[in-house]
C-alpha cells in the first residue's frame, strides 16, 4: 500500500540535518508496515528490533547508552550488518523500553551517521514524562489512518486519486467520475482508513468481514487505555473514550464533560481527553473566540469538539449496518452528520493542516472548520447532503470578510463569486484550491 508518509521519510533520509526519527500514531495505523517498506526500498541493510516481541532487547540498553557498543551488540544478536548511511535501524514498540527511547539522544550526539527510526503506539502519552523522552534531539512524524486518497489507491482506484490530485480549479468533474467517487466515499465511511480493514475489504469486498477487523482493533484500543497509567487514570480514560460516539451524535457536538459523568467538570477529565489525543485515538477541534492569526492564540482551550481517529471505527462503535451503505444517501444523513464531520477532520489533518478549529456565534451560526492558509483564514462548512443552505457561512462572511467561503457536500465542484463548493470526496483539497483561485 502506498502511504503519503513515504515522501516525508525520503526527505528525512536525505536531509543534511537528519536526527533520529520518531514515528508516532495509534496502534495498527501501519507504522511497522511502512517502515519495513521504506527500509527495503531505500537502504542496503536494515535491522528490525521489536521491544514488545523480544523483551531481551532491552538488556542492550542497560547502563551507559553509548551507541557504538550498542550497535556492535545488536549486530551480533540479530546477525545483521549495521553500516552508517547504508543501514536503517528500526526500534519498534519502543515505548516498552524507555532506555532505548532515551538512547536516541546519544545517537544524535555521538553517532549521527546511523539512520535510526523509533515507532510506538503510545509514544505521544510519554512526551514530557520522566527523563526518557529525548526532546530536542529527535525529529517527529505522525502516521494517521489511511486518507480517502490512500484508500482509493489501496482498493485499486489509483486513477481516481490522481484525478483529484491534479485538480487546479472548480470545473465540475464529469458526472460518471463524480457519482463513482461519491459511492466510494460512502464505502470509505464504512471501511475507514485502518490499513487492515482496507486490505480485508480490498481482498474480499465483504463489509461484514471489515467489521470483524474493526472489532479487534477497538478491543486492542480498549486494552491500551490502561497501559502506562494508574488504575484511576485508566478508568477516566475509558469513560471519556466510551462517550465519544454519543458526544458526536448530538446536534451541538461540543464536548461536554457532564456527559462523561453527571457532575464532572473540565478539571476532572481534561487529562484523560489529552491522553486520548496524545495516544492518537482522538482529535481536538477548538472553538475560536475570533478568527485571527495565529489561530491557536485566539482559541477557547476549554471549548472543543473531539473526533475519533477513524470514521470507520466510529461506525463500528455505533454498530452501523451494511444497509446504510446499500441505501445510498441515507448514510450521509445518519447520526446528525457525525460521519461527515469526523471524515472531514481526518482529511484536513491528513492533508497537513495541523490543529483544527471551528467558529460559532451562539444562536446564530456555526462554521465547522476554520483553517489558516498563509496569511489568509478560510472557513469550511461540511454538509451531509446536497443542501444549498449558506446561512452560517454568510454570517461568518459578513462579520470577518474572508477571501472566500467554502462548503463541502454531495454536489460537484463549483465556484460562484466568493462561494466555493467542494464535493465531500475532495475535502483534502481545502484550503489550497480556494486560496489559489481567490
Amino acid at each position: 500500500m502506498k502511504r503519503n508518509i513515504y515522501a516525508s521519510l525520503l526527505e528525512w533520509k536525505k536531509s543534511p540535518y537528519r536526527k533520529p526519527l520518531i514515528v508516532s500514531g495509534a496502534r495498527q495505523v501501519g507504522k511497522t508496515y511502512v517502515l519495513k517498506e521504506f527500509a527495503a526500498g531505500e537502504y542496503l541493510h536494515s535491522v528490525y528490533l521489536n521491544f514488545e516481541m523480544d523483551p531481551h532487547l532491552g538488556d542492550f540498553f542497560k547502563g551507559r547508552l553509548d551507541p557504538r557498543p550498542i550497535i556492535e551488540k545488536l549486530s551480533i544478536y540479530t546477525e545483521s550488518r549495521i553500516v552508517p548511511e547504508d543501514s536503517l535501524i528500526i526500534f519498534d514498540e519502543v515505548q516498552e523500553c524507555p532506555e532505548a527511547l532515551n538512547s536516541l539522544k546519544y545517537f544524535q550526539e555521538l553517532a549521527p551517521g546511523y539512520h535510526v527510526v523509533a515507532a510506538g503506539s503510545l509514544l505521544g502519552t510519554m512526551l514530557g514524562k520522566a527523563t526518557h523522552f529525548p526532546v530536542g534531539k529527535v525529529s517527529f512524524l505522525n502516521l494517521l489512518p489511511m486518507s480517502f486518497g490512500e484508500f482509493l489507491e489501496g482498493i485499486g482506484r489509483a486513477g481516481l486519486r490522481g484525478l483529484l490530485e491534479q485538480k487546479e480549479d472548480f470545473t465540475p468533474l464529469e458526472a460518471g467520475f463524480h457519482e463513482d467517487l461519491l459511492g466510494l466515499l460512502k464505502t470509505y465511511y464504512y471501511v475507514g482508513g485502518m490499513p487492515e480493514a482496507v486490505v480485508r475489504y480490498s481482498e474480499t469486498g465483504e463489509l461484514g468481514k471489515v467489521r470483524l477487523v474493526q472489532a479487534e482493533i477497538l478491543g486492542a484500543f480498549d486494552r491500551d487505555l490502561a497501559k502506562h497509567t494508574t488504575k484511576a487514570e485508566a478508568v477516566k480514560n475509558s469513560r471519556v473514550w466510551s462517550t465519544l460516539p454519543a458526544q458526536l451524535g448530538r446536534e451541538n457536538k461540543k464536548f461536554r464533560f457532564a456527559a462523561v459523568a453527571g457532575q464532572a467538570r473540565a478539571r476532572d477529565y481534561m487529562d484523560s481527553v489529552q491522553w486520548l489525543v496524545n495516544a492518537g485515538l482522538a482529535h481536538k477541534c477548538h472553538a475560536l473566540r475570533t478568527p485571527k492569526l495565529p489561530l491557536a492564540g485566539y482559541r477557547e482551550e476549554s471549548v472543543f469538539k473531539l473526533y475519533m481517529l477513524d470514521v470507520g471505527l466510529l461506525g463500528a462503535r455505533l454498530g452501523l449496518s451494511e444497509k446504510t451503505v446499500i441505501e445510498g444517501n441515507r448514510l450521509f444523513l445518519e447520526y446528525n452528520g457525525a460521519f461527515v464531520e469526523n471524515y472531514a477532520a481526518q482529511e484536513l489533518l491528513a492533508a497537513g493542516n495541523g490543529e483544527l478549529h471551528y467558529w460559532t456565534s451562539p444562536g446564530r451560526a456555526e462554521v465547522d472548520f476554520v483553517i489558516a492558509s498563509g496569511e489568509a483564514i478560510l472557513p469550511l462548512e461540511v454538509k451531509s447532503g446536497a443542501s444549498r443552505e449558506k446561512r452560517s457561512l454568510r454570517v461568518y462572511g459578513e462579520k470577518f470578510k474572508p477571501l472566500a467561503l467554502s462548503r463541502a457536500g454531495a454536489r460537484n465542484f463549483k465556484r460562484d463569486g466568493d462561494f466555493c463548493n467542494y464535493p465531500l470526496y475532495a475535502v483534502c483539497l481545502f484550503p489550497g484550491l480556494t486560496a489559489r483561485s481567490s
